[in-house]
Order: C-alpha cells, then structure tokens, then sequence
C-alpha cells in the first residue's frame, strides 16, 4: 500500500567506523525539523554529526556536564562524588547517560552453572534469541581475547568486556580470571566486569579485587527461602546438591556475604532481579532494602522473560512475565535511596555494541579469529574525547529543557512518551526502524527515562505492515505521544486515531518532550 511506506531514504546507514576511514566523518544534514509551535526556553546550538556507531557533538559555549548521569531515575538519589562519577561514566550499565554513547560486549567463556533457576535454559549454538544464558559459540580465554581486541578497534567506543556466562562466571573460576588477565595485560582502557548468582562469590573477592575488576553484578531474586523455593529447584555448593528449601538457604546466604564483602573491597555492586508475577513481585521491595543495607550500588529490576519455545520450566508451565505497566509500579514501589536500573536490556552472554542493538553476529568465531588486531589505545583515547564533548553538549540541552520545581509542577500530570531513538540522546529514528521504543516520563518539571520497550519492525521491504502496526500501537498504547524523525502518513495517521500524538523532530529527547508537553499538556 502507497501511503504505508516507510521512506527509507530519510533514515540511511551511515558509514562505519574503521581504522582506514576518519573518525569524525563528513557532517550529515539533518532530516528537516518539523518544530512544534514554541520552544519554552532557549537553548544552546547544537552541531551534531552523525555515524552508524556514534553521535559526535560540538559542545555549545558554557555547556556544562550534569551531577547526576547515572541510571538513576528517582528525585532521591544522592549527587555522585567526582570519584564515583568517574568510575561509571563510561559503563553502559551503570550509567544511564553513557548507554546512549558507549557500547559493552561479553565473552562466553563460562559454560558450567552451579545453581538452576526455573527462568534459564542455557543454550550454546543459538543465534535467533535475546535473552541471557544464550551464545552462539563458546570461547576459550584465549580465543576471548582476541576477540575484545578485535572489537575495541572496530568499535572504539567499547568501554567494558563483561563475562555472564553463559552458566557462571565464579563456577568457571579458571577460565574465567585467566580471560581478565589477557585483556588487563593487552587493553588496559578496557572496564573489567563479571555477572555472578553469588553462590561462590565470598571465595573470590579477593582474586576480584587483585584482578582490577570494579564492577560486580549478583542476581538476587528473593531474601526469603520460602519465595526463593519456588525459583531454584537445586544448588550444587561444595560437590554436594542440594535440594528445595536447604539449597535456598545457602545460596542466600552466601549471596549477602558476597555482597557485603564486595563492599568491603570497594567494588561496585550491580543487583539484577528478575520480576516473577505471583512469585516475588510483592517480595522485591523487601530485597531493595536488604541490597541497600549491605552496599549496593544499583538495583535493576527487569522482567521474567518466559515462553514456552524457550524450554525453561516456567515457560513451560505458563508462568508468564509481567507488562509493562506492572514492571514500572514495582520499580515505582522500589525507587528510593538506592539507584535502579531501568535502561537493562538483558544481554546474551555474547552480545556486542550499544545496549538495545546487538552486533554479536558480526563477529563469530570463524570472522574474529581471521580479523587482525587493530587496538590502538591512542585511537580509543581520541575517540571517547569527542564522545565526551557530544555527551557535554546533549546533557546542556537537558539541562536548558529542565525546569526548577516549583508551583507549576506540582500538581502537573505526568504522562508517558515513547522515542524512536538510535543513541547519543537524540530523536533520530524512523519511527517505522525502531525495534524498541524508550519511554520517558514527562511532568512540568523533567522528563525521565523510565523504560524500554521492544517491538516488532514495522518497515518490511520499504512498506509497512499492518498487523506490525497494529501491535506496536497496544505496545504504547498507555502514551500520549510519539517522537520520531520521520512517521509515514499511514502510520501517522492510525496513531493519532489510537490517541497519540505524533511528534516529528531532530534534536535532544528532553528538549523535543519539553516542547510537546508545555504545547499539549500545559496549555490545554
């Protein structure tokens, strides 16, 4: 059909970074701007350039960076010192600003698990799922290295090599120090960082911290056995299984020694627990403040994923996962002194890039083990420069686009936006591109990234597809508006019919959810 098509022109690859093209590339002319009617404040200009693997930034005059760039969303948290900024400002994870500009990979180096949770089914020839526990092939430490090698010359702004299995990293304790300590020796700019149950965590804290690694995640689903029955069926500890309530037990406990002791070592702590709907959903904000009392540094709370291709017991069984609006009122009902997470996009334990797009495929073993080294420290310095100079810039935008609380916005409704988004901050997707939608939270005074949510792609070929739109549309369905690039006018024109409002534009997400609000909300 003529008037679904998804003008493809307007949202072309751009060239990718290698080691015989420039870094900064010929400047883009942005998709022209269809602005709202006014823009509330003013703002700093911005020059942005844009590449398929990042977003380079002029800084405006008297930009200034922001005291809080982390993943935290609540108006609670403390304002990080310098020292604590630094250590995360360029983990994806950690930080919600740098996942718009830095990007991650994992290793699977770690095939054995010491625990079986009633959520995984650990697959290791799998390239058609996104969910942790699968790989597409496993590598020795070795092989690993080469590999982090590889992608730091291709993808400089990878800052972080992380090994999550795709069993246990600590249940894997030879193999998997014996990858940290190639990569320390051969990449020293490269964030060192480890996923772990927690079961065998007190043993190596130590061997952790002697290693450099500064950034741990436990998963902690549950402080009470009883809760936790219904989640392990088994822990192996000490060449002994044990079944139902015992190995609860243990694990539990080794998990908050695990985690106090990595206190102890000044080693950030990640927490990830997975949201199981009539098993632990009331229980987690019990587990945010246990974390919270023994030192940790983020909470991130993500959705059960369970279907019964998968093969896990709950897929199996019909447990399901919870929607989005459940999700977000349990991290709602968490949100407090701790940070919480809520940009995760539960990896594969081989993924690669930018979190939200996943380039493992790129580099299989048959393609990385013939690609020659190309890691230049000198390079990967150069490059985070002007990473750093387009997160300046963006975050004064934010700040421009911000306002100081006040009688206006406290009685403000707050409503939910979804962008099309491809990184650095910016609207600047296709609406008919995006394979997930962020959703910020927009009152008088902020908007907030609050989650994210993945859809079907709509273009198919150059046309769109209806029933791709149609499930696209309940997936937003709980949005008032849209914000893209470009939207097709069939697209267009069934959004606004379903009750959103359709937002085409080309600047920082704050400045274009700014405009959209105080036009649609505030002056209605």
């Amino acid at each position: 059909m003529a008037d679904g098509r998804c003008y493809n022109s307007v949202n072309a690859e751009y060239p990718s970074v290698t080691q015989s093209s420039p870094y900064l590339p010929k400047p883009m002319t942005p998709p022209p701007f269809t602005a709202l009617t006014s823009a509330p404040t003013a703002t700093p200009n911005l020059d942005i350039t844009l590449t398929k693997t990042k977003t380079l930034v002029k800084p405006a005059v008297g930009g200034s960076g922001c005291a809080n760039t982390t993943g935290c969303t609540t108006k609670t948290d403390t304002v990080l010192s310098d020292s604590m900024r630094a250590r995360i400002e360029k983990h994806p994870c950690y930080s919600e600003e740098a996942h718009h500009h830095y990007a991650r990979m994992h290793v699977a180096v770690a095939p054995a698990c010491n625990i079986q949770c009633n959520y995984c089914n650990r697959k290791y020839d799998c390239a058609n799922e996104s969910r942790p526990g699968v790989v597409s092939e496993l590598l020795t430490p070795e092989e690993a290295a080469h590999k982090v090698l590889v992608v730091a010359g291709k993808i400089p702004q990878m800052t972080v090599l992380g090994i999550a299995g795709p069993g246990d990293p600590l249940a894997n304790p030879e193999k998997t120090f014996r990858t940290f300590e190639l990569i320390a020796e051969q990449a020293p700019d490269i964030k060192l960082c480890l996923s772990t149950n927690g079961l065998m965590l007190p043993d190596y804290v130590d061997r952790i911290k002697a290693l450099n690694v500064d950034h741990v995640t436990i998963t902690i689903n549950m402080v009470d056995p009883a809760i936790g029955e219904k989640i392990y069926p088994w822990v192996h500890y000490r060449r002994k299984r044990y079944r139902g309530i015992e190995g609860v037990r243990i694990l539990h406990e080794r998990q908050m020694e695990g985690l106090q002791a990595l206190k102890e070592a000044d080693i950030l702590c990640k927490v990830n627990s997975v949201l199981i709907p009539g098993i632990n959903d009331e229980h987690l904000p019990e587990v945010n403040a246990a974390i919270r009392e023994r030192g940790a540094f983020l909470h991130n709370i993500m959705p059960l994923i369970s279907a019964p291709e998968h093969g896990t017991y709950f897929g199996l069984n019909g447990q399901r996962g919870p929607n989005p609006k459940e999700l977000k009122q349990v991290q709602d009902n968490c949100a407090g002194n701790l940070k919480l997470m809520r940009h995760c996009r539960q990896c594969r334990a081989d993924a690669v890039g930018l979190l939200g797009e996943d380039r493992s495929q790129e580099f299989t073993k048959d393609k990385f083990m013939e690609m020659p080294v190309s890691y230049s420290l000198e390079t990967r310095q150069a490059v985070h420069i002007s990473i750093e100079q387009a997160k300046a810039a963006v975050v004064a935008k934010k700040q421009a686009a911000a306002r100081i609380p006040g009688a206006l916005s406290e009685n403000s409704p707050k409503v939910l936006i979804a962008v099309a988004t491809k990184g650095g901050g910016i609207v600047n997707q296709h609406f008919g591109h995006a394979k997930e939608f962020m959703i910020y939270e927009v009152d008088a005074a902020e908007a907030k990234f609050v989650s994210h949510r993945k859809v079907a792609d709509y273009c198919q070929g150059g046309y769109g597809e209806e029933a791709m739109l149609t499930g696209i549309i309940d997936t937003i369905s709980d949005c008032k508006a849209v914000l893209a690039v470009k939207v097709g006018p069939c697209p267009s024109q069934q959004l606004q019919a379903a009750g959103l409002v359709v937002v085409e534009a080309y600047d920082v997400i704050e400045t274009v959810a700014r405009q959209f609000y105080d036009e649609h909300v505030l002056k209605r």
